[in-house]
């Protein structure tokens, strides 16, 4: 592995914004209210309204008759710029932070910039990166989904015939995707209490098995036009980035409406994602395969020897209202049986046109052992058997309880490309009026 790149800027070792990463995001701080863009180095955020207004983009003229996208609220206008620009933009940032960098002035030696451009992380507020069209959340997740369908169906029929020929996915609700940090109200709706009484009839309530759901997503930087679809062999060029994403769950909201249609109020009421979008070439060292499919899929569908998955660490901690904390789930981001080309391919197969700023969730992300599994409901298969908090009991979320979801790729040392933190707290359900 070659060694980390250097900067002259004091970054920790194991931070997840290694001079390695340059993600990107929109923040607000006292210097500048309005949202704006920014990325992550260090325990820094390098400001791009201001750093461009100070000439910051001296050395690299492509991007100066497009320079107002850093000004923008989202991270669209720069999205849309396509793949060759964010890749400029990402490499001349990073050369600006080398150690050896050839363009000392614009901020290693200008410490007025510094001042003004780099804002301690624990000082900004971050916001929503992309303004979000539409949000589609897929379940390529084998072992999640074999899981729950074992639960529910037992092992013989846990599968559908359907899931390996397809990634599987429901629209979800765009309206309702928040940034890390965003508290979370328990949601309310229709449940049944006793699934096993003859006569269903459903009680209204607070939901009683809020669960997690850790997962990746996907925003896109590029259209196709309706009618016409998007090939495997183009899919890279329409993808931004990735965050985390924490796609919350009312597990006993959705076992009473999913029939026949999916999801519904059980998924609407919130999903989470990580701040900063870490574009696709900083993933690209880590490229690898997914896991084996035993069935030949239609030719759309067909990767071939590519290897569109990422290698990426993935951990859970869970910490309750009471402050007890544990990590509670650890597992590879390879535990997935379609990639997000595929996805895309998938999705657009029948004519969807796909926009700048489109979300695709991966699915629940889960390996085989407990201890790898991204959601409650499989760790205590449906609250049958509780895990501990360091003590404390936990079958599916309490009010109080904060779940943060990390991930990262490369050294530990250095060389880190992390996503940062995925967090939500969960507040009390409101009382509704009548």
């Amino acid at each position: 592995m070659a060694s980390p790149l250097k900067s002259w800027l004091s970054i920790p070792p194991r931070s997840p914004f290694s001079i390695a990463n340059i993600p990107f995001g929109i923040i607000t701080h006292a210097k500048s209210p309005d949202p704006h863009t920014a990325v992550a180095i260090g325990e820094y955020a390098l400001d791009l309204d201001i750093f461009t207004a100070q000439n910051g983009f001296s050395g690299l003229s492509i991007i100066q008759p497009h320079q107002t996208v850093f000004s923008s609220p989202t991270l669209n206008d720069f999205a849309a710029l396509g793949k060759p620009m964010h890749s400029a933009v990402r490499k001349y940032i990073q050369s600006v932070f080398l150690e050896s960098t050839p363009f000392p002035k614009v901020l290693k030696d200008n410490k007025k910039l510094q001042e003004e451009a780099l804002i301690p992380l624990k000082d900004v507020k971050n916001h929503v990166p992309m303004q979000i069209g539409d949000y589609t959340d897929f379940y390529a997740g084998l072992n999640h989904a074999y899981n729950v369908g074992v639960m529910f169906r037992g092992p013989a029929n846990a599968l559908q015939p359907n899931y390996k020929h397809l990634p599987v996915g429901y629209h979800g609700r765009a309206s309702s995707v928040v940034v890390s940090g965003t508290p979370i109200r328990r949601p309310n709706g229709q449940i049944l209490e006793n699934p096993a009484a003859e006569k269903k009839v459903p009680v209204f309530s607070k939901c009683k098995k809020l669960d997690i759901e850790l997962e990746l997503g996907a925003f896109l930087c590029k259209g196709n036009e309706m009618g016409h679809n998007v090939p495997l062999s183009e899919a890279e060029d329409y993808i931004f980035g990735l965050v985390l994403l924490n796609d919350w769950s009312a597990r006993d909201i959705q076992a009473w409406e999913y029939v026949p249609l999916g999801p519904f109020n059980a998924k609407n009421f919130a999903s989470t994602i990580s701040p900063w979008v870490v574009l696709t070439e900083a993933l690209e060292p880590f490229k690898t395969s997914g896991m084996a499919n035993d069935v030949e899929t239609l030719p759309y569908l067909q990767e071939g020897q590519a290897k569109n998955f990422y290698d990426i660490n993935l951990q859970v901690d869970l910490t309750t209202g009471s402050g007890k904390s544990s990590t509670i789930g650890k597992v590879s981001a390879t535990n997935l049986l379609f990639s997000f080309h595929q996805m895309l391919a998938h999705h657009s197969i029948g004519g969807c046109p796909m926009n700048v700023g489109d979300l695709l969730g991966s699915g629940t992300i889960s390996g085989k052992e407990v201890n790898e599994r991204g959601a409650l409901l499989e760790q205590t298969d449906n609250g049958k058997n509780p895990i501990s908090v360091d003590g404390e009991k936990r079958s599916f979320l309490e009010d109080g309880d904060s779940v943060t979801l990390r991930g990262y790729c490369g050294d530990q040392d250095g060389g880190l490309v992390g996503f940062g933190d995925c967090e939500g707290t969960i507040l009390e359900a409101v009382q509704l009026k009548f």
